[in-house]
This record gives structure tokens, C-alpha cells and sequence, in this order.
């Protein structure tokens, strides 16, 4: 389940300080997206998702080197700290949020198993970016995900 009380809260900071998001997602699909704009009135401070599934899109959209992604791969901390930048330069948004990581339950390795995340949130001034082991099936890891990007992005702005 979303934590629907912390996005509340999140959702008015934004719009009490007229900051707008963007999100750059990989495991999560669009999910992060798909929960911002379930809140009418999110056309306030969204500003757009991309979802970048593929090293291609990761390039093409968010501006992710591909030294970067050979050099760590896109399971890592500094691809979702480029895609957070990335969303927000290439949005006309104040703050990036980024998910790249294997939600299951195929697709781990012993180095990179299943529920690995990174979560990466971006303004002018800083970016954030946190390492999480989920343990849950496909769904449970992306509302995990989520959950962890609405409070990454409450500690950044509040």
C-alpha cells in the first residue's frame, strides 16, 4: 500500500512551495507517476515521467552516459543519481526522482539480487541517492519503491 498520509504531505509542500517533479523510472514503470497524478490537481507540481526501461531510453532521455552504464550498470547508485539529474534538466522541473533496480522475480544475480534499488532524488542544490533490498514479490517491491521515493522526496524539501 502507498503511505497515502506521507504523500499528502508531500503533495502540499510541493504546491505550498511551488516546486514542480519530474520522475526517471526503471523497475517502477511509470508506478511513481501513476501515484502523483492519481491526486487531482497534480497538474500543480507535476511536470512529467519518464519511463526508461532500456539503456537506450536511460541515453536518449535522461542524458546517461554510456561509460556510465557499462562501468556500473544500470542497477547502480550513480546511473540513479544521472537519471534524477537527468529528468530534472531535461523537465522544467525543480526536483528529479529516479528508480532503477530488479523488482522480480526474474533477473537477479547473486551480485544484484531481486528488491535491489537504487532511489536517486535531485534538486540545484543536492542530490540523494539510497541503496534498498526489498523482499517482496513484483508489486510489493514497486509500492516499496515508491513509498521510499515519496519519503526521499519529503526529506529533500521539507
Amino acid at each position: 500500500m502507498i503511505d497515502e498520509k506521507k504523500l499528502e504531505k508531500v503533495v502540499n509542500i510541493l504546491i505550498e512551495k511551488n516546486l514542480k517533479i519530474a520522475t526517471a523510472e526503471s523497475c517502477t514503470g511509470g508506478f511513481i507517476a501513476h501515484t502523483f497524478t492519481n491526486i487531482s490537481g497534480s497538474s500543480d507540481y507535476f511536470e512529467r515521467g519518464f519511463v526508461t526501461y532500456s539503456n537506450d531510453a536511460k541515453m536518449d532521455l535522461l542524458g546517461v552516459s554510456l561509460e556510465l552504464l557499462k562501468e556500473h550498470g544500470a542497477v547502480s547508485k550513480s546511473v540513479a543519481e544521472a537519471m534524477a539529474v537527468g529528468a530534472r534538466k531535461n523537465s522544467k522541473a525543480d526536483v528529479g526522482i529516479s528508480t532503477t533496480g530488479i523488482a522480480g522475480p526474474t533477473g537477479g544475480t547473486a551480485e544484484k539480487p531481486v528488491g535491489l534499488v537504487y532511489i536517486a532524488v535531485s534538486n540545484a542544490e543536492k542530490t540523494i541517492v539510497k541503496k534498498f533490498n526489498f523482499k517482496g514479490n513484483r508489486l510489493e517491491n514497486k509500492y516499496s519503491s515508491c513509498n521510499a521515493a515519496i519519503e526521499m522526496l519529503h526529506d529533500l524539501i521539507s
